[in-house]
């Protein structure tokens, strides 16, 4: 099993230096993975949360946390395909994965915001899935061709020669986030991993099953994909409010292995924790609990 940390880049908060700062204790704590959330625009569910607080870009972001660690994963928890160019992100990731030594995972999703699409995006809301089944082609036409080529419904193009290539090898993972049925076809068709969001050990096993049909359905097995899960500390304690709200965590260490243990017999490979604060204490607070009571007794064990 491993273990992720999910920088509060979406949580409002001032000091970036010190934000960015929990990458680096993230890797000392002996988490395997650091990770960035994805908006553009204070609107909607994120503006009810943040008003005019930052929501800081994700890859400067990641780009900064790669600069201040050497051996932690750099994740995306997951970048926004309709509000993004395949060509510009395709150069961004390398650039970022070349500069990294190969530590890029490149987490996406199509977005469930409406309120910010019909700002952002150049394309319809309902045509959001068919954009992100060209948008990942086209990457990796970029990453892995010598002459990329492509005709599609949203892109046509030939000879388009896009350098660097990623270090990785064929190209930087995609992770495919998301729950819906739609997310596991795509998971199936274009991912090296799924980036599950907020799952419980038994919405994923059910999930699960029908990932394993998509794949069987395109010639794939479950060994060609990996399996993440995003849980906020006090989702993992399954601590909610009478609004129906979560609570911050109060359990004890033995409480969050246990529901890692239920991860791993699903088939989960890595738990990237996100801690919804945008109070930095806490999130190094927190950052070093889960690591005292989950990664060090793994170490042990």
């Amino acid at each position: 099993m491993r273990f992720g940390f999910t920088l509060p880049n979406n949580w409002g908060v001032e000091d970036a230096a010190g934000m960015v700062d929990l990458a680096r204790r993230a890797e000392h704590a002996g988490y395997d993975s650091v990770w960035v959330n994805h908006h553009l625009l204070n609107v909607g569910y994120v503006g009810d949360r943040l008003g005019d607080k930052p929501y800081h870009d994700a890859l400067t972001t990641l780009t900064w946390a790669a600069a201040v660690t050497s051996r932690v994963r750099l994740g995306t928890s997951v970048l926004v395909i309709p509000y993004l160019s395949p060509f510009v992100l395709a150069k961004a990731m390398a650039t970022l994965d070349q500069l990294s030594g190969g530590r890029v995972l490149c987490g996406v999703g199509v977005g469930s915001l409406p309120e910010e699409h019909q700002v952002v995006s150049t394309v319809p809301f309902d045509a959001r899935g068919r954009y992100a089944d060209e948008f990942l082609q086209v990457m990796v036409e970029l990453w892995t061709s010598a002459s990329p080529s492509f005709s599609g419904e949203f892109f046509s193009f030939e000879g388009a020669v896009a350098s660097p290539a990623p270090l990785q090898r064929p190209h930087c993972p995609l992770l495919i986030g998301g729950n819906r049925p739609a997310a596991l076809r795509r998971t199936a068709r274009f991912g090296q991993g799924w980036h599950a969001l907020g799952t419980s050990p038994e919405g994923l096993r059910q999930r699960l099953e029908r990932l394993d049909h998509e794949l069987q359905a395109v010639g794939r097995s479950r060994a060609e994909v990996t399996i993440s899960v995003r849980a906020d500390l006090h989702v993992l304690a399954d601590g909610v409010s009478a609004e129906g709200r979560p609570q911050p965590f109060r359990g004890t260490a033995s409480d969050l292995a246990q529901r890692v243990e239920e991860y791993a017999e699903v088939g989960v490979d890595e738990v990237v924790v996100s801690v919804a604060s945008g109070d930095l204490e806490r999130q190094r607070q927190q950052l070093g609990a889960f690591a005292d009571g989950v990664l060090s007794k793994l170490a042990r064990s």
